[in-house]
């Protein structure tokens, strides 16, 4: 877990204002005792001039207005306000999307000790928390990079407990950390003998598996996949293996299941298909 990479450096998490969002309000919420995570929450470009100076109960009582709600999970390495995720809400603010998003326990000014488990159960309280104050406006979940492994484990708990989102989008996903961390950058070694007892076994061993391959054969809701072919982070290939295994599996029978791949020429690589001015579209 890269909780020590803070790009960019020395911002207030607590004013998301000073990144551009002046329609942002910063939250902080507890899941469990000893664990506080920093929340932001961008309401609609169109509520804009009405968010101007409101405060908390104000951003929370507007999740309840006729607007669809995006959860994203971010990826590993940063918070929050990681540049290319803010340009991602203001898109998404714009298109007429609620985004609410957080920095797992560890992350960010976020209080806590990361765990798959813990991520996950982060998760799981924002969107009950989000569900209890959104009426029946309709919920997404957005995960990109390491937030597709918590996306997945968060949507398959929520179609067990016959509670699903209304779709579930992937953005550069793997197939399950093992995969990934074979085909990562960082994997320098990964041609040396023994790199998978030295390397990998010890994250399986420890309880780390974000297995989206076996969490989309239990969850029941439209799927988005959406991958750019020039990704250097999470090969594009991953992302179609996945697509592949939902395409194929009993739970998706009644629902849409798309992939949406960017041509290398785009040069959108591993975070910046929200510049693709197709994603309107797509999105719709």
């Amino acid at each position: 877990f890269f909780i020590s990479v803070r790009v960019p450096y020395f911002i207030d998490l607590k004013r998301p204002q000073d990144q551009g969002l002046n329609h942002t309000c910063n939250y902080y919420l507890k899941p469990e005792e000893d664990v506080t995570i920093g929340v932001w929450h961008t309401v609609p470009a169109a509520l804009w001039k009405s968010a101007r100076g409101k405060d908390q109960l104000w951003f929370e009582e507007a999740l309840g207005s006729s607007h669809p709600v995006i959860l994203y999970l971010h990826g590993n390495a940063g918070t929050r306000g990681g540049d290319h995720r803010v340009e991602l809400y203001k898109v998404l603010s714009s298109l007429g999307y609620h985004v609410v998003t957080f920095d797992y326990r560890g992350w960010g000014d976020s209080i806590g000790s990361p765990s798959e488990r813990g991520m996950t159960y982060d998760a799981l309280h924002v969107f009950d928390w989000i569900k209890a104050r959104s009426g029946e406006n309709p919920v997404y979940i957005w995960g990109h990079s390491l937030g597709t492994g918590v996306a997945t484990n968060l949507v398959r708990r929520l179609c067990e407990r016959e509670t699903p989102p209304d779709a579930l989008i992937l953005e550069s996903p793997f197939t399950n950390i093992r995969e990934e961390a074979r085909s990562h950058p960082f994997s320098i070694y990964r041609y040396f003998p023994g790199f998978d007892w030295f390397f990998l076994d010890p994250i399986t061993t420890s309880g780390i598996k974000f297995a989206n391959d076996e969490n989309v054969k239990y969850i029941s809701c439209s799927l988005l996949i959406l991958h750019a072919e020039d990704d250097p982070v999470v090969p594009f290939h991953l992302g179609k293996k996945l697509y592949n295994i939902a395409a194929t599996s009993q739970s998706f029978r009644d629902y849409k299941v798309q992939f949406v791949p960017f041509h290398t020429d785009l040069g959108y690589r591993h975070k910046y298909i929200y510049r693709s001015p197709e994603l309107p579209r797509i999105l719709r």
